[in-house]
């Protein structure tokens, strides 16, 4: 065997366990969410071609007339309603949430890991006892409407509950902590010296920011609005509980389809769109982090 051959031999074994390797580490995580997310999921979208039964149920016979019924002008509104509230959270919680993550990467580390941990807390706390809590929050007797007009801002107490507005605040508070932190993780692995560079080179402030600390950031930011954006177009508690029931979205109408309908095929077509949505964010995000994590366009 030459000595060439000997190289190649000796390289395949390596990639071979290297391969073993990242199987044997992969393997449990795969089959976990292979079994208990991925077979389900696919369980349930394979309704959607299928006929509901005239008690509920299934009744296995070929059909597309449930993405026609999907598509038809009351259910196109409530997906274009919750797309602008879920939108409407995600945008705020990217303005809110931007100086915060930036104000935190500024800190010594010890208070770096304090900032975290109040970041992260509410997700500590039962998510119907945070959403009940802002009932009491904006109801007329709540504590805002008692403050405003103890300080003469109003007069009559201010119909805050039970208004899109409120499922918006609710959406934002439940999922904020999900913009902080990717973003805080992207600012901290910004070179310093970057900035550094541009300060010295003359540039303000703002176009610092402009050019280098928003461009290189912007992958945290886009992970952001992802995680922030799908669980609120989703979300059925949030809009039935601050929303009164008035506010319905995309998450209501799942629901309702597969617990008061009993219409499973047409609920599992309503979720196909609403993971349909999730792909193409993902595949968006993976794009744009591609290109800005490449110094793509500035």
């Amino acid at each position: 065997m030459t000595s060439s051959s000997m190289l190649r031999s000796g390289r395949g074994a390596s990639e071979r366990s290297a391969r073993t390797e990242r199987a044997s580490l992969l393997g449990p995580g795969l089959l976990y969410v292979t079994a208990f997310m991925a077979v389900p999921v696919l369980l349930v979208l394979s309704y959607v071609v299928f006929q509901r039964g005239r008690f509920g149920g299934i009744v296995y016979e070929f059909t597309l007339d449930n993405f026609s019924r999907a598509l038809a002008e009351t259910y196109r509104v409530v997906l274009v309603d919750s797309v602008i509230i879920a939108g409407a959270a995600t945008l705020l919680a990217l303005v809110i949430g931007y100086p915060v993550a930036y104000a935190i990467a500024q800190l010594p580390d010890r208070w770096r890991t304090i900032a975290l941990v109040l970041v992260v807390i509410p997700f500590w706390t039962n998510f119907l006892v945070r959403t009940y809590a802002w009932i009491v929050l904006l109801s007329s007797e709540g504590v805002v409407n008692r403050s405003l007009i103890s300080l003469g801002v109003i007069d009559d107490p201010l119909t805050m509950l039970y208004t899109r507005g409120a499922v918006v605040v609710g959406l934002l508070y439940a999922y904020l902590p999900l913009m902080i932190l990717p973003l805080y993780a992207s600012i901290t692995r910004l070179d310093p010296e970057l900035r550094e560079a541009a300060t010295n080179l003359g540039a303000s402030r703002l176009r610092t920011f402009r050019d280098i600390t928003w461009p290189l950031t912007l992958p945290g930011a886009i992970t952001g609005c992802i995680f922030v954006f799908v669980p609120s177009l989703g979300n059925f508690v949030i809009p039935e509980l601050l929303g009164g029931g008035k506010t319905v979205m995309i998450g209501n109408v799942v629901r309702d389809q597969f617990l008061k309908a009993r219409d499973w095929p047409f609920g599992a077509t309503l979720a196909l769109f609403l993971i349909v949505v999730l792909v193409l964010l993902f595949a968006l995000q993976s794009v744009l982090s591609r290109r800005y994590s490449t110094g793509g366009p500035r």
